[in-house]
């Protein structure tokens, strides 16, 4: 029969083992508490993504992310290597690309909800150019390395000038090294004011109006569907539109620069 110090020992060995058992499950559970974070390539400027993080697809991406329970970072890497990267999985996803790149990238799911429409104009000092793709062909022209659809429309012309981003774009405009310079309309329009370039017009009409989606890599595929439901709610609900007025609205109805 065993002596009453024996068995206290146990007792107090038992009580041990389960305060360590529960340590352990609080461990775990607080483990499983703490969102995901995705890591997203981010080649926008302001008005969309601003050092600060208070750009318009800085507060709706990560809204989304947060209404699906997950935490969105953005990175700032060169277009081509942003989705070379994202393919091969060293980040999460890109943040902002046209539809149909996965045929080009097919580790790439596209989350099938827009986050907004791009207007993809010419800029230039010379109004008289026409804004349409042939005609562009016939100029000295650039744009950013990597933005496919000018690669894509422009395979045929014959002076195309790539920069590795739109500072240096609008810079070799400024200097005339170049005629047309090829951008977003909001980006373009806050980079001239920001920049103070005298005589650099928007060419008229639009080459192009794209609908813009979030990818990620496949490993994420899981989570596309309910990021692309957080979008519509956001959308329906009314948010998606306060901060659009708020926050890109002045450039999308700025006359041009």
């Amino acid at each position: 029969m065993q002596s009453w110090p024996t068995i206290g020992r146990m007792q107090v060995r038992c009580q041990v083992w389960l305060w360590l058992a529960g340590l352990l499950w609080l461990s775990s559970a607080a483990l499983a508490a703490e969102k995901p974070v995705l890591v997203l390539n981010d080649t926008n400027d302001p008005p969309f993504t601003t050092a600060d993080h208070t750009g318009f697809l800085d507060v709706i991406a990560s809204e989304a992310f947060r209404r699906v329970g997950a935490e969105l970072r953005l990175v700032k890497l060169p277009p081509e290597r942003g989705l070379i990267n994202a393919n091969a999985g060293i980040e999460d996803g890109d943040l902002t690309r046209i539809a149909g790149l996965e045929k080009q990238y097919p580790n790439l799911v596209r989350v099938p909800e827009k986050l907004v429409d791009w207007e993809f104009m010419a800029f230039s000092k010379n109004t008289s150019i026409a804004s349409t793709w042939s005609v562009l062909r016939q100029h000295a022209i650039g744009h950013i390395k990597g933005w496919k659809i000018y690669e894509q429309n422009l395979a045929t012309a014959g002076q195309v000038t790539t920069a590795d981003d739109a500072e240096q774009l609008f810079r070799l405009l400024d200097l005339d090294r170049i005629e047309v310079a090829l951008y977003e309309r909001s980006l373009g329009t806050a980079l001239v004011q920001q920049q103070g370039l005298k005589g650099v017009r928007l060419l008229a009409p639009p080459l192009a109006t794209r609908e813009m989606f979030i990818y990620l890599h496949r490993r994420h595929a899981a989570l596309a569907p309910p990021l692309a439901e957080a979008l519509r709610a956001m959308k329906r609900d009314g948010f998606y539109q306060r901060v659009y007025n708020e926050k890109l609205k002045p450039y999308r109805e700025a006359p041009s620069p």
